[in-house]
């Protein structure tokens, strides 16, 4: 029997509140809107909404998923906020240990954490998204934005993306082993798409991909024969890693639209 597939809660509000709810380009819902915008990140907006902190429109808003769209008044604790769309991004980079996760079991900590911790008070509001994981021992560029659609354009297969890992391994590869992973190989998820692969030394590997399987770098040179030891990840499409460990900056305009080939499209309220 068909699964039946849920309706979405940002249009069952909208249902809710008939045709004058904001449908279209520009509309989104309301906690979501609000942590894209920089005013409070989804989870503080979520809790705002259902203290009666907001208003939309005049009225007091108390539920989270409520469309709203480009004209729509907002106000949280009686101040005005523009629901801007804005596309952000920023890079971190990450030191090892902390998780690519909303928590952590082992109580290391998470990217989010880190990043936060550094944040200046202007950039407290967003709420970030990771752009992509990177394993709890992998170092190097990790990337956030204020906007999924980005996140989405920069994971997706057909995307393409290159991305470019330094691992120092086990012995000393050679240049067959190197033209196994420019030709590309088989994993047991299938073949690997062809990749750029030169040696920085004896036993350092810079590894360029334009995919992004699970934990594929490591299991590309592994295959090869040479166990990756210590993982770095230097850059993403354009956007090269230009921070100390554990810091952070904003990416320019440049960068979001052409280091990594986002152009932002119309809002998909179907998330």
């Amino acid at each position: 029997m068909a699964r039946k597939q849920r309706t979405p809660r940002w249009l069952e509000a909208a249902r809710r509140r008939g045709p004058e709810a904001p449908v279209g380009p520009g509309a989104d819902w309301l906690a979501r809107a609000l942590g894209r915008a920089g005013v409070l990140p989804r989870a503080e907006a979520e809790q705002a909404i259902r203290d009666g902190r907001v208003e939309v429109d005049g009225r007091v808003e108390h539920e989270p998923f409520a469309p709203v769209g480009e004209g729509t008044r907002v106000r949280v604790d009686g101040v005005e906020h523009a629901l801007t769309r804005q596309a952000r991004g920023l890079m971190f980079h990450k030191p090892a240990g902390p998780v690519v996760h909303g928590s952590d079991p082992e109580g290391v900590g998470t990217v989010f954490e880190r990043l936060r911790a550094v944040l200046p008070p202007e950039l407290q509001g967003f709420e970030w998204y990771a752009v992509g994981r990177l394993d709890r021992d992998t170092t190097g560029l990790l990337l956030f934005t204020n906007d999924e659609r980005l996140v989405r354009h920069a994971t997706a297969p057909e995307t393409h993306l290159p991305k470019r890992y330094v691992a120092r391994v086990e012995g000393q590869p050679t240049e067959a082993e190197l033209a196994r992973l420019r030709e590309g190989l088989t994993l047991e998820d299938g073949p690997t798409r062809p990749a750029e692969a030169v040696l920085r030394a004896p036993d350092v590997v810079e590894l360029t991909l334009t995919e992004g399987r699970h934990h594929q770098v490591k299991r590309m040179l592994e295959a090869v024969g040479h166990p990756v030891l210590t993982l770095h990840r230097e850059a993403v499409g354009r956007v090269v890693l230009d921070v100390a460990e554990g810091a952070f900056r904003e990416l320019t305009e440049a960068e979001v639209s052409g280091g990594l080939g986002f152009t932002a499209t119309d809002v998909d309220l179907t998330d």
